[in-house]
C-alpha cells in the first residue's frame, strides 16, 4: 500500500506541476529476447536498452519504492526453470526522495538471464511477461507489461 501511495503521490506532483508524464518519451526502453544453447540447457536472455536519462528498477529494489522489474514465465511442461532470473549491468543504489527509500536501478542497459532445461532434441517456445517501471530525474511512467515468445531450438 505504501508503494502504491508513493507512486500516486509522485504522479500527482508532476501532473499538478504541468508536466505531462507520457508526452516526452512514450517508450524509453527497447527490449530484445533471445535464447542461447549452453550444453543441455538454454540461457533465455532478455535485454533492456534504455534511452538517456531513463532508468529501470532492479528485481530487488524492495517493496517500499517503485515497481521492481518482474519477469514471469508461462507454463510449459517441456521447460524447467533452473534457478532464478539473474540481472547483469551497472547497478546503481540511490536514495529516492519521492519514495523516501533507497532504490536499485540500471541506466543504459541491463540483461536478465534465466537458465532453462528442455529435453534433448525437443523444439519448443518459452513465453512470459516483463513488468517494469522507468523513471528519469523528473518523471516516472506508469508500470508497463511486455509479453515475449522465445524459440528454444
Amino acid at each position: 500500500m505504501k508503494q502504491l501511495l508513493g507512486i500516486l503521490v509522485f504522479f500527482l506532483a508532476f501532473s499538478l506541476s504541468g508536466n505531462d508524464v507520457t508526452a516526452q518519451v512514450k517508450n524509453p526502453v527497447d527490449w530484445n529476447y533471445t535464447a542461447v544453447k549452453k550444453g543441455s540447457n538454454f540461457e533465455v536472455v532478455i535485454t533492456a536498452t534504455l534511452k538517456k536519462p531513463w532508468h529501470i528498477y532492479s528485481q530487488n529494489t524492495g517493496k517500499a519504492g517503485p515497481i521492481p522489474t518482474n519477469i514471469t514465465f508461462g507454463k510449459n511442461p517441456l521447460v524447467t526453470l533452473v534457478g532464478k532470473v539473474k540481472e547483469t549491468g551497472k547497478l546503481e543504489k540511490t536514495f529516492d526522495k519521492n519514495f523516501q527509500t533507497d532504490v536499485l536501478s540500471y541506466a543504459n542497459k541491463v540483461v536478465f538471464t534465466q537458465v532453462v532445461k528442455v529435453p534433448a532434441g525437443v523444439k519448443t517456445n518459452i513465453t512470459g511477461t516483463v513488468e517494469y517501471m522507468v523513471c528519469d530525474d523528473e518523471q516516472c511512467l506508469p508500470p508497463t507489461k511486455k509479453s515475449f515468445d522465445i524459440k528454444l531450438q
